[in-house]
């Protein structure tokens, strides 16, 4: 069903401009930008993710000034990632002296009193070692043997990177996608979101693969072993040092001491934050040198303005959880049909928004500084990197054929992921 169009004529109350648009979206001015952001800027949930946007975007526009002006994008181990190493390093020695002493007190004075402060210094150690991740279990998983044309593109792309492929592949609902190394043997994993995938065109796709493989290839300080670990580790300990809820006298002392430790642990997260953010910078940078490697810069560029249109997915998305809830479609077949149609609406919808309203997605995302998450850059400097210099062309292609196999592929994955959103709806 064809989205109905209703153009408005208004005009702009500030500079008095015509203002023609669709009646769908809000309407805005080209020419003085008034209402180009009707939502205004978007809040931060705390004081750490308020920091590490600051340092995201000013880190950001650093490199990409280096970049017009000439400079090389490189990737290369800085004495700040040193220094960070150094404090991980630290962390994880802290979680080994809670065993330590833990163990102390369990042999030393075993029967008596100081047992049981034992027992909590080595559960708390426990809680706080360095682990591997592991496998998600609540999404669908795809080995080599489950989409073999799939993994065979991921290698392609790999290959373009300078990197090897992936051992597992799992489909969430997220419009997004996201790489990491799971299990003691540092298998690795690529998570594809399918709202994200599903709006993509063939090349963009395999931007998308090329930036997320070419973290393998560039790497990234804050997600290695050694730091990654010790994020982890402190945010447990955040969660360890999370005040009481209505305290007795004795508890609000309590939550006095630990509202000063848990100052300290913040501290570290930002310290950690100052020394890698840079690093971290360059390598989502260098990712989009992959990705335009591999699909093209005009694919690259095209992906991460696809990006900006999260916020209309998850509306979309949400829509169609809406009316399937008014339909009472949650059963049998009626449940399969809204689920095998759910993602040909998703992609009706977004491509009935008019390239208008994309212009004021473009011109609200570079003012509010947009970004995947608070540790990339926002999406504007990014593409902004990849047109410097003469775009590339795709080294990587793929023909109709694949893509069909390909979808056959994913058919199951995305019927699962459909049939959840469709029961739990998106998060905004």
């Amino acid at each position: 069903m064809s989205a109905v169009v209703e153009e408005v004529v208004q005009p702009c109350p500030r500079c008095g401009a015509d203002i023609r648009g669709d009646g769908r979206f809000s309407p805005w001015c080209v020419r003085c930008e008034w209402n180009v952001d009707p939502e205004g800027p978007e809040e931060q949930p705390g004081r750490l993710e308020r920091v590490r946007r600051a340092l995201a975007r000013r880190y950001g526009e650093q490199l990409l000034a280096e970049v017009s002006a000439g400079g090389e994008l490189r990737a290369r181990r800085d004495a700040s990632s040193v220094l960070a190493g150094v404090i991980a390093l630290a962390v994880h020695g802290l979680t080994l002296a809670l065993a330590a002493a833990g163990t102390w007190c369990v042999v030393r004075y075993w029967g008596g009193p100081a047992l049981v402060l034992g027992i909590v210094l080595l559960t708390l150690a426990f809680a706080l070692r360095p682990r591997p991740l592991g496998l998600p279990e609540d999404v669908p998983l795809l080995r080599r043997a489950d989409a073999p044309g799939l993994f065979a593109l991921v290698d392609e792309v790999a290959r373009a990177a300078g990197t090897r492929g992936v051992d597992v592949i799992a489909v969430d609902g997220r419009v997004n996608a996201s790489v990491m190394a799971y299990g003691l043997r540092g298998r690795r994993l690529l998570t594809l979101g399918m709202p994200l995938w599903e709006i993509l065109s063939p090349q963009e796709r395999i931007a998308l693969l090329g930036h997320e493989l070419g973290h393998y290839a560039n790497g990234d300080a804050r997600h290695g072993l050694v730091v990654g670990t010790a994020y982890r580790s402190l945010y447990t300990w955040r969660y360890v040092m999370a005040p009481l809820p209505d305290p007795t006298l004795v508890q609000a002392v309590a939550n006095a001491l630990l509202g000063v430790l848990s100052w300290l642990v913040r501290g570290v997260m930002m310290l950690l934050d100052r020394l890698t953010m840079r690093a971290s910078q360059r390598a989502e940078y260098l990712a989009d040198r992959t990705a335009a490697r591999a699909g093209s810069t005009e694919a690259a560029v095209r992906m991460l303005d696809r990006l900006l249109l999260s916020d209309s997915v998850v509306t979309a998305l949400n829509r169609e959880v809406n009316a399937a809830a008014r339909g009472g479609a949650h059963s049998g077949g009626r449940d399969d049909t809204r689920a095998n149609g759910l993602w040909e609406h998703l992609v009706a919808d977004l491509d009935s928004v008019p390239e208008l309203e994309r212009e004021r997605l473009r011109r609200a995302g570079a003012l509010r500084g947009h970004s995947v998450d608070d540790t990339h850059p926002p999406t504007h400097l990014r593409q902004q990197c990849l047109l410097v210099g003469e775009p590339v062309p795709a080294t990587v292609t793929c023909d109709q054929e694949t893509t069909g196999a390909i979808a056959a592929e994913l058919a199951e994955a995305r019927r699962k992921v459909a049939r959840r959103i469709l029961r739990d709806g998106m998060a905004g």
